[in-house]
Formats: structure tokens, C-alpha cells, sequence
């Protein structure tokens, strides 16, 4: 199993759409570049999904740290709140593929100030950008 990415772009004063069509291209080209094994877009209501896999973890970190991601990363259309950066397919590392996006959390789901969603279990979910104003970094790769 590779080393998985799933980056989320919301829409905000313009079209997560738009961004996509904008940094695709350089987004992929570096990826195949720095052995992606494989990637997909999702269009959803609310933006897009950008789901890409490495063949190991170096990869991917390497990938993420290369100046023309970060600068798409920065050009999003909401980089303080529209940015979502999570390891695994979907934001879920124990899964092989990707998968649709889920629905909007709930108020129920939101995490807490210990850290912990509401159920319970560990916080998966990073706001990313230069931009991003009170997010908790991600431990290696695209903090930055």
C-alpha cells in the first residue's frame, strides 16, 4: 500500500473549480515526477477532492514540500478556512482506494479544544495554506 493524500479545496469568492483548472496540470506533472502511482479528482457541491498516491511515504512528503505545490496550496480560493490537507484517501489512512467525499460535518462532529472530535477519537483534519489562521500543523510534509 503507497502513502496517500487527500486535499480538499472548498469554494469561497471564487470557484474551487477554477483552481483546479488553474494548478492540475503542474499539480499532476510534479506528482508523476515524484513517483504518484496514481491520483483522482472528485467535483463535489461544495468544491473539489484531490486524492493522490505515492509509492511510499518520502515520496509523498517530498511531493508536498516542492515550491510549485506549495504555492497552488496557497492560491486556493479560501486558503484560511477552504484548504483541507489529510493523509489516507479520503482522510482515512486505513483505506486502499479513493473514495466519493462524505457530506458536510455536523456541529455534532466538530472537534473540541482537547484536540478530539466529538466522538471521541483523534482529529484527522488540518486547515493548510500560509494563510491558514489557527490550524495545528501536520506533522511532516506540507506544514510548511
Amino acid at each position: 500500500m503507497g502513502d496517500w493524500w487527500s486535499i480538499e479545496v472548498s469554494d469561497a469568492h471564487s470557484s474551487a473549480l477554477r483552481w483546479k483548472d488553474a494548478y492540475e496540470y503542474a499539480l499532476v506533472e510534479s506528482a508523476i515526477s515524484n513517483r504518484a502511482t496514481t491520483w483522482e479528482w472528485h467535483v463535489h457541491s461544495r468544491g473539489i477532492v484531490f486524492e493522490i498516491a505515492f509509492r511510499d511515504e518520502s515520496d509523498g512528503e517530498a511531493w508536498c514540500r516542492l515550491p510549485g505545490v506549495r504555492a497552488a496550496l496557497d492560491a486556493v480560493p479560501d486558503p484560511a478556512a477552504g484548504l483541507l490537507v489529510r493523509r489516507g484517501p479520503d482522510g482515512t489512512p486505513c483505506c486502499r482506494g479513493p473514495r466519493r467525499p462524505r457530506p458536510a460535518p455536523s456541529a455534532a462532529a466538530e472537534e473540541s479544544p482537547d484536540g478530539r472530535e466529538a466522538g471521541g477519537g483523534e482529529a484527522t483534519t488540518t486547515a493548510m495554506g500560509s494563510g491558514a489562521r489557527g490550524a495545528t500543523p501536520v506533522p511532516p510534509p506540507c506544514a510548511g
